[in-house]
Formats: C-alpha cells, structure tokens, sequence
C-alpha cells in the first residue's frame, strides 16, 4: 500500500545523506518534498502540514547524535513522528472482565463489515476464546446467509437470525443466548447503507442503548481514502466508537486513511484486513507500519507470520532431512504451501529490511505469484513416486506432467533443473559446520582435550 510514499521519501533522505552537516536551509527543503509526498499519498492537508512542521521543529537546531548522521538524524525524527501519527501504541480490543465481551461492528455497506466479523471471530478462537457471532443486518439480501457461512467454515457458533425480528431484539436474545451456553465473545454484524443517514445512526444507537458494549469498531475501506476518514469521523460523532478497522489494505491505495484517521477521530485502528483469506486480519503496529514506510522492514511481523503457520515437527523432521540431503519435491511443494499460508510474495518482501532498495535495481528479479502458482501445478502433477525421486522422471515423464499442469516442456526443466541446483546448494552448505542447524562449532578453550 505504501509503496509510492515509501520511494518518495527514500528519495528525499538520499538528497539529505549527501549533506555533510544539517542546515536550516536543507532541512525546510527536505520537509517540503515530505509533505508534497504525504499530500500524494492523499493524506489529509492538515494532517501533512502539522506533520511536517513538527518534524522540522524538532530537526533544526538540534545537537546530531555522534551515532548518527545528520539525514539519518532526521529518518529517526520522522520514524518518530509517524509511529505518533499512526496512533502512538498498538491497541487491541478491551478484555474489561465483562463477560461476555460485546463488540458491535459498524460502517457503510460494502466496507467489508461481515467479512471482517468472521475474521476477527477465527482470531479469538485460535486465542482460545469462544466467539459468537451475530447477524444483525436484516435489510441487505443474503447478509444473514452469508455470515452463517463464514460461521459454518470456521466451525464458530451463529445466532439464528432472521429477517422477520428486529435488529435490536436479535442482538438482546443473542446476549442471552451466549450467557446461557456459556460463549464468551459476541460480534454484532449490523447493517450498513451506502451513506451515512439517520436511520442507520438510529438503530445503531438503539443497539448501543440496549446492550453492553465493550467495543464499537467502525470497519472502513482503506481503498477509498479520505472519504473513509470523513465517513469515520460522523461515525465517531454519533456513536462514540472505541476503535477502527481498516480493510483492503493489501490493495494500491495510496495508504492516506492509515496516516490521517487516527488524528481526525482521535480513534485508534486496531486492525487491518491485508487479503480475502479468512486469516488476513492482523493487529495493527504503528512503529512496524511507520518502518516498512520508511524501507526498514517490518521483521517482528515476519516472524509471528511464520510462526503461525510452521508446524515445528515438520520443521524439525525437515532440518533432519536437509541434513541427510534427503529433501525431496514433496517437500518442496510443502515449503511452498508454507509460504503461500503467510500472504503474498509482495507481502512478505515488504516486511525484509532493504528490500525495497533491492527491487529498485534493474537486474533483480521480481517476485512472480504466477510462477510459483505454476511450480506447484507442475509439483502437484508428479507421481509420488516422482516427487520422492527426481531421478526417474525421463522426457517423456516430462512431457506428461507439462501436460497434466497445463505448463510446457520448458517450464518443467526449469522446476527440476532450480530443484538440482537447490540440491547442490544444501550438500555443499551440509559440509559446513552448523551451516544447515545454525549452531556454530565454537572452539575449545586452551587447556581442555
């Protein structure tokens, strides 16, 4: 999402790392390409104007860290800013002690409000808790159906809704229900309009009247920009939301609803939606999104995404068969499920540190999902016996698994010959001392046999 701000701004602190020292003169200079680069990514006026001038209040004059050089003084200063501006600290929902816990979702029609309902019921329960959901939408078509299906996929309890009872009534009867059977976080999916109106605000305040919330997240689509904000702002007004949920921001928007809605409403956002997965909800971070704006990665993210979806048994049978030089393309094509668990290619390279750097060089490769969608077709294709043997498979072996992917001849050649060459590369790395178990050998002290 970030993509264009974060070249922009590298440009702009390569122009202050050719400065020896830091003036008044180059620093006004450095803040204007700032803002005009914030104001592109369509982030509020005022937003950008305030940022900036606070940003060069604190870097002019100031003694430059002898750690630090006088543009990596100012990086420090905006990385700084920006975490603030995001919204500071990372907040997650209220666990107030009440049982249950209430959250109502709220938005306009077609933010994305009962997909992320789902979403964020699969994050509680790989919590541990016991979610509820609620249709409460009794005016859009399908709207009950469809969140009794998200239910139904994640195995998540739903209440019995239907069109006949009154929003109100549902989500009354559902807090019952839930205290009777014992489940111990509610979701209210209401309804949503294409535009703000009185009688949406009515019934979502009659709900706020009737039932105990612990939280009201207002769900917005990132994709369109200040409209969000300006939409989040009369939602705030009414209803006093506690928090907000920005969906689609995987997509190219230019990412000024995640900069400008947190000082607008004085509301943090609490999730993001990053795909259609029902996996892709993930808590937002200010300072990891503040440094995967600036191009410094975002590797705390990295981590927790890989260790959602790495199952340690296989990762310890897998570091054992790499050892023998016993990987085979049935692994292979398990890495690659693995991978693929843990969003998109662009994804993932966004959270490396410098990888933006990198993909600014012309000779770099870009990452390709059609071609690892096509590495598992032509995997996918293989015999078992094939797959535990690379060996065997002759051309017209070949020619049948190109046929069976739908791929060619080349494209196979190409899968076994980075295959062979992987394989090389592993026997080469397993003559090396912890090359393969990143345990080093370290050397006996003097004195000891």
């Amino acid at each position: 999402m970030f993509e264009n701000l974060t070249d922009r701004l590298e440009g702009v602190f390569k122009k202050l790392r050719g400065h020896g020292k830091l003036t008044e003169e180059n620093i006004k200079d450095a803040m204007r390409e700032v803002r005009m680069a914030l104001l592109e990514a369509d982030v509020n006026f005022t937003v950008a104007k305030n940022f900036v001038a606070t940003v060069t209040e604190k870097a002019v004059g100031q003694e430059v860290s002898k750690s630090l050089s006088p543009g990596q003084q100012v990086i420090k200063i905006v990385h700084e800013e920006l975490v603030q501006l995001l919204g500071g600290d990372t907040q997650e929902i209220r666990l107030d002690g009440r049982q249950p816990v209430t959250i109502m979702m709220a938005g306009l029609q077609g933010s994305g409000k009962t997909t992320t309902s789902g979403k964020l019921a699969a994050m509680f329960k790989k919590k541990g808790r016991k979610p509820f959901l609620v249709p409460a939408d009794i005016y859009r078509p399908a709207a009950i159906e469809q969140l009794t299906v998200l239910g139904e996929k994640l195995s998540i309890p739903v209440f019995a809704s239907t069109t006949a009872m009154n929003p109100v009534e549902i989500c009354t009867t559902a807090l019952e229900e839930a205290k009777i059977k014992g489940y111990d976080t509610l979701i209210f999916d209401t309804a949503g309009r294409l535009h703000v109106d009185e009688s949406l605000m009515g019934e979502l305040k009659n709900i706020q009247a009737a039932v105990p919330l612990s939280e009201v997240l207002f769900v917005a689509d990132s994709m369109t920009g200040q409209d969000a904000v300006t939409v989040a702002e009369k939602f705030n007004h009414d209803l006093e939301i506690s928090g907000i949920v920005l969906t689609k921001m995987e997509g190219d928007a230019r990412g000024g609803a995640a900069l400008s809605i947190k000082t607008v409403t004085g509301k943090p956002i609490k999730f993001v939606g990053v795909g259609e997965g029902l996996d892709a909800l993930e808590i937002f971070h200010p300072d990891r999104v503040a440094s995967r704006i600036l191009g410094m990665g975002d590797v705390l993210t990295l981590i927790e995404k890989a260790e959602a979806v790495v199952d340690k048994k296989k990762a310890d049978q897998l570091a054992q068969k790499l050892k023998k030089s016993q990987f085979t393309l049935e692994d292979f094509l398990d890495q690659i499920q693995q991978i693929k668990k843990m969003g998109s290619l662009d994804q993932i390279l966004s959270m490396v540190p410098g990888m933006n750097k990198l993909k600014q060089l012309k000779d770099v490769p870009k990452p390709d999902e059609k071609e690892l969608a096509k590495t598992e077709a032509i995997i996918r294709s293989m015999t078992k016996k094939e797959r535990h043997n690379h060996k065997i498979i002759n051309n017209s072996r070949r020619e049948r698994i190109a046929k069976g992917s739908g791929t060619t001849l080349t494209d196979v050649n190409r899968v076994l010959k980075s295959y062979s060459a992987m394989l090389k590369m592993m026997k080469h790395m397993r003559g090396k001392p912890g090359a393969l178990t990143g345990v080093k050998r370290r050397k006996k002290p003097k004195g000891m046999r």
